[in-house]
This record gives C-alpha cells, structure tokens and sequence, in this order.
C-alpha cells in the first residue's frame, strides 16, 4: 500500500524541518506527514533534486555543436547523475540557424528527462563582455529572436533570455517580458542607471553576477551594483574559481531581502563527460579544475550543483535551509515552475538524500529499494 520514510531533516521546498515523514507509494511521493510509530528512519536529509537554469553541457556534450532533442537530452541526463533533476539548456552566443535548431530542440523535449525549458544566452550582449563569446556573432535584439521566442512560448515552453540593456532598443525588453520570457541581464558594460531602466521595463533576473558585467566602483555602481541594490533575483556560481568564496558570501549579505540569489553551474561538457572539448573554433581542457582555453584564459564552469551547494554551506558558510532554497526554490519560482521546488506528487528519483556534510548520497528511489548510491 505504501512506505513511510522518515530521514533527520526534511527539505518540503519551503522550510527544513525534523520529525517529518514521506509516504511514497508506487515510486511517488504521496503525502507528508509528523513522524509516526512504525516509519522507517532514513540517515540525512531528503529534498527535492537540484533545478539548474544555466547548463552549457554535460557528458560530452555541448549544446551549441549539438542543438537537438538527443543533445538535450544527454545533457540533461548527464547531471541528473549529481543530483540536478530539471535544467535550462543554455545556448550562447551564435549563429541565427543555430538558435533556430535549438529552438525546435526544446520545443521537441520540453517536459522530457528533465528538460524544463531553454535559457537563450546572447547573442545580444556587449561586446566588450562578451567573455568566451564569439564577437563574430554578437548582435543588437533583432526580430528573427523575438519570433523565436515568441515560437518557444506559444508553446509554452519556458523562456529565459540573457541580454545586455546596451544591445535593445527601448520597449524590446518589454516586448519579451510580454512574450512570458524571463529577462536576464548580463554580458554588460553599461551603467547602473540603464540596469534600473531596463528593471523598469521588467527584466526580472540577472546572469552569473560578478561575471561578465561591468563591476562595483565607488563612483561608478555598474550592472553588479545595480543588481545587489535591485529586488530581483541573481544568479551566482559557486565554485570557487568564478566567484571568490568571499564575495558570494558578501553578495548574499548585501541583498535587500532573503530569496534574492540562486545558484547556477554554467556547466560546460566535461560535467560527467570527457576533459576537453570544441567551442566555436577552440579547443578548452580542464586545467587543475578550471575549464581554459589554449592560451590558459578561463572558459567556462566545471561544477554541479551538487557541490556548488557543498561549498555553499560548508566554505561559505550559508545555512543549509537558505543554500537549499538558492539551489530548489529561487529558480523554480524564477521560471514559475513551482512543482520543481516541491516534494508531494513528485516521482522518487526526483528527491535526493544528502548525508552529513551536504552532499549527494541517493535518491529516494534508492532507499525505497534499499540502496544508497545514486
């Protein structure tokens, strides 16, 4: 008829709380409920799998050499191996026919394997930020991506898209948050008075803050002052080498309110997958954990959100409920995906157990089989 589990901590996609039980039936979690006589205790804590809204690649794969559902879906399937139950396959800065691609791809995978929607990332970016960007196709917000996006959400397919309020037009902005796409601001070099006007116009998020975007000055706020004083969400990479640990910690901090930063990998093939791989016309290899280029300049993430959420709590020093929240949470209500940060009605192996130090150690599929590896 059933099973009720009851683990030390349980993470619903709100609070963390002990004393709580799941009652899973079929391979589904079916109810939550106090802890009664009779449930099986469970080591650690459950909650729901990491939601990753910035995913390049992963098991050797690269969305943009492969913007297909098959491409997606070995993506998708690649960090689901660490913990990450729903993506955004990320596309950066390319040709017009390569968003074009892409955009069938997810319109073709959408809802499957963990494929929540597609994060577009340029090409409408500065170029002087462009950052592993090819320049070659950078370009001002055109109509050929607003029908592509328009295409994505008459479908109802979820939309982010990264741009830099240098490369739209006034109204642009506007017309994709009327389109129901997420807005997200990076790869910028402007200043803070036009990251508040594009606020104004309803950008909603900001891209890997810190990276890629004009920095914090005394006299001069930037796109990183803007975003720390704006109540929008961030995203951030925790991994120690984009980031310093130092400074996501102060970011936090400095939010004018709780639930404002999320994690995000930027993960690129070599997560789950081979050490090297093609980008454009270069050649990128993993370099004492960094992803670099021949000539020894970072590009590109290799990380999980598994252990970006170690880190979190255990480097930086974030308390475990709000690193859950910046990893389940913030990004599922980003992209309004509520049911990604909840734990009812939720399959098994989309809810993972985390031992003692915060880390991946299952899934729920795994205990209700009586196992304990992922």
């Amino acid at each position: 008829m059933g099973d009720w589990l009851a683990p030390d901590l349980l993470f619903d996609g709100d609070t963390l709380r002990a004393g709580m039980a799941l009652w899973v039936v079929d391979g589904q979690v079916a109810a939550i409920a106090p802890v009664l006589p009779g449930a099986r205790r469970i080591k650690g804590t459950l909650t729901p799998g990491y939601v990753d809204l910035q995913v390049n690649g992963g098991g050797g794969v690269l969305l943009n050499q492969t913007p297909t559902a098959a491409g997606m879906a070995a993506i998708a399937a690649a960090h689901r191996r660490f913990g990450t139950v729903a993506i955004l396959p990320t596309l950066i800065t390319d040709a017009p026919d390569v968003l074009d691609r892409a955009a069938d791809a997810a319109l073709a995978q959408h809802g499957k394997g963990g494929v929540a929607g597609i994060h577009i990332e340029g090409p409408h970016i500065s170029v002087a930020r462009r950052g592993t960007h090819a320049e070659r196709f950078v370009r001002p917000l055109d109509a050929r991506t607003m029908a592509v996006v328009a295409r994505l959400r008459a479908a109802g397919v979820p939309v982010m898209i990264t741009l830099a309020p240098e490369a739209v037009a006034p109204g642009q902005i506007a017309a994709l948050v009327g389109l129901g796409a997420v807005v997200s601001l990076g790869h910028s070099d402007t200043t803070a008075a036009a990251v508040r006007a594009a606020l104004a116009e309803g950008a909603g998020c900001f891209t890997h803050l810190f990276n890629a975007m004009s920095p914090l000055l005394h006299r001069a706020p930037g796109v990183v002052g803007a975003a720390l004083n704006s109540a929008v969400p961030a995203g951030i990479i925790c991994d120690g080498i984009h980031v310093a640990d130092e400074l996501v910690g102060l970011a936090i901090r400095a939010r004018p309110g709780p639930d404002l930063m999320f994690l995000v990998s930027d993960a690129m093939p070599t997560v789950g997958g081979p050490d090297r791989f093609r980008l454009y016309d270069m050649d990128l290899h993993l370099e004492n954990g960094r992803l670099v280029n021949d000539e020894g300049s970072l590009a590109g993430a290799h990380v999980t959100m598994a252990e970006s959420v170690a880190r979190l709590i255990g480097v930086v020093g974030v308390a475990p409920l709000a690193a859950l929240r910046m990893a389940v949470t913030i990004p599922a209500r980003v992209m309004r995906l509520p049911l990604l940060a909840q734990v009812v009605g939720r399959p098994c192996t989309d809810i993972l157990q985390l031992d003692g130090d915060w880390r991946v150690a299952g899934t729920l599929s795994g205990l209700v089989a009586g196992q304990s590896a992922v």
